[in-house]
């Protein structure tokens, strides 16, 4: 912004574009708070509205919880909040219900606090749970055990590392005649190679073969942990690689063993890991739970193994009653196993299915609207959200550089999601109400109205005031806390 305002020869600072930027904020949040009557009335002819809730936050900073209806697709509000708890969100729900009404419908995920604050809020309120969190949630508890232990067995060998140092090792050989590479490639889709080549081949097949295992850590479908497990990949490849190599190693192609040096230093790499008992136990047994975790996947047709949308998916259009049935032949299969009284962590699995089960499966929700009757289904997941709080995420690194989003969040003010709404035009017109232009419509809020506002939206819920900062900041603080209290009795 500050580049782009410069060529048109206004000079600002980036801190003077920020404060610009909080303060267009607490100009929307202020012009959305007058316009609540205006998206009331239209949720209200379209049959009401979807209520989805969900939070994002990083490490022990305060979390951002947002509102929106899935049926108009607008963020209704925000808050920040020190923690999920039930006694944070009760008021942030209640100033929902007094500004909207009471919705057809709550989604959300599977959190303690958010479930007793929902049911105190919104009694009798159908309350559904999101499909993929639930599946996450689930997942995790099935696979997290074994998973641990294969990435502390990985890491304990430092596997990684070796390979990688092998791999610049073969690369300088390879630097020395790369047109070994061409030859590779056609000689793969030929399955056949020219004399000229079978010199340097060894090391050049060892450097693709180790980028071959490395590859194993990419691999997955941009789900996430439990639905992606790269770590159990790469495990694999290697344990295939080593196989590989003890084919590779006996194949003289000059007749001369010495060529085949390459091969047999990364078998000396792979030793140990190939001999990890541990490992080779872990893999074993987070397969047999993948194949049971897959198979509800499939089942609840959301975020399937072959699926392209990564965590943008939000499930097939298969009707609600096919899933619940489907969901119920799963469980009937895996509770008949013979091994299933001996697998605790199944049991558990099949607990939470009974559990949350009426909150799984919605019904289509009867509505009068303006035009008549008409059936609302519940979306199954909190994704219109999420891809929110992804997309605020992506804008931090892409701006900062900075892997972790804690600092943004810790200081952006709570109504920012309210950004998004500009995107709905439906929003867009309800919040202009004839104007021209926002800044027709702000200029229209009382300064000393905005002024106030900007005070409470820098307020964080979690901040410690600056005095006591101070107090604390002194080694010998308690002491003194103490000697003063004592003085007060004596």
């Amino acid at each position: 912004m500050v580049a782009e305002l410069a060529e048109r020869n206004i000079q600002i600072s980036p801190r003077e574009v920020s404060l610009l930027s909080r303060k267009f904020i607490v100009y929307l949040a202020l012009a959305h708070e007058r316009c609540t009557d205006r998206i009331q009335e239209a949720m209200r002819l379209r049959g009401g509205y979807v209520c989805h809730l969900d939070a994002t936050c990083e490490g022990r900073d305060p979390l951002l919880m947002s509102s929106l209806d899935s049926l108009s697709e607008i963020v209704l509000g925000n808050v920040k909040l020190p923690s999920e708890d039930e006694q944070q969100i009760v008021p942030f729900l209640q100033r929902l219900k007094q500004t909207f009404g009471i919705p057809l419908a709550l989604v959300h995920d599977m959190g303690t606090g958010i479930l007793k604050a929902v049911a105190k809020v919104f009694p009798g309120v159908p309350d559904f749970i999101c499909h993929f969190h639930f599946l996450r949630d689930l997942g995790k508890d099935l696979l997290n055990e074994p998973y641990d232990l294969i990435r502390q067995r990985l890491r304990k060998h430092r596997i990684s590392s070796k390979l990688r140092r092998r791999a610049k090792e073969f690369k300088r050989q390879i630097d020395l005649n790369p047109a070994m590479i061409d030859l590779l490639a056609a000689g793969i889709k030929d399955q056949a190679l020219p004399d000229s080549c079978l010199r340097g081949l060894p090391s050049l097949n060892a450097y693709s073969l180790i980028h071959w295992a490395l590859q194993g850590k990419a691999e997955g479908q941009g789900y996430g942990f439990p639905f992606d497990c790269p770590h159990l990949a790469f495990a694999k490849r290697l344990c295939q690689l080593g196989t590989y190599l003890d084919q590779l190693k006996d194949i003289q192609l000059r007749g001369k063993s010495q060529d085949n040096r390459p091969y047999f230093k990364i078998l000396a790499d792979l030793k140990a890991i190939l001999k990890d008992r541990c490992l080779r136990q872990a893999v074993e047994q987070i397969e047999k739970n993948i194949t049971l975790f897959d198979r509800l996947r499939q089942a609840m047709r959301i975020a399937p193994p072959s699926g392209r949308h990564g965590l943008n998916d939000e499930g097939d259009n298969t009707n609600i009653h096919t899933i619940e049935h489907r969901v119920k032949t799963f469980r009937a299969w895996l509770t008949t196993r013979q091994d299933y009284p001996q697998n605790q962590k199944v049991q558990k699995m099949i607990d939470q299915i009974d559990k949350y089960w009426k909150k799984l499966f919605a019904d289509p929700i009867t509505v009068q609207t303006s035009s008549g009757l008409l059936q609302i289904q519940p979306q199954r997941t909190n994704n219109l959200l999420e891809q929110f709080f992804r997309h605020l995420k992506r804008g931090q690194r892409r701006r900062t550089g900075n892997g972790s989003s804690s600092r943004m969040l810790r200081t952006m003010l709570a109504e920012t999601p309210l950004v998004k709404n500009l995107q709905n035009s439906t929003y867009v017109q309800l919040l202009l109400k004839g104007k021209r232009s926002l800044e027709e419509l702000f200029a229209e809020i009382e300064i000393a109205t905005v002024r106030e506002a900007f005070r409470k939206a820098q307020l964080n819920p979690e901040q410690i005031p600056n005095k006591i900062k101070r107090l604390i900041a002194q080694p010998d603080y308690p002491a003194k806390l103490v000697t003063m209290v004592a003085k007060v009795v004596a």
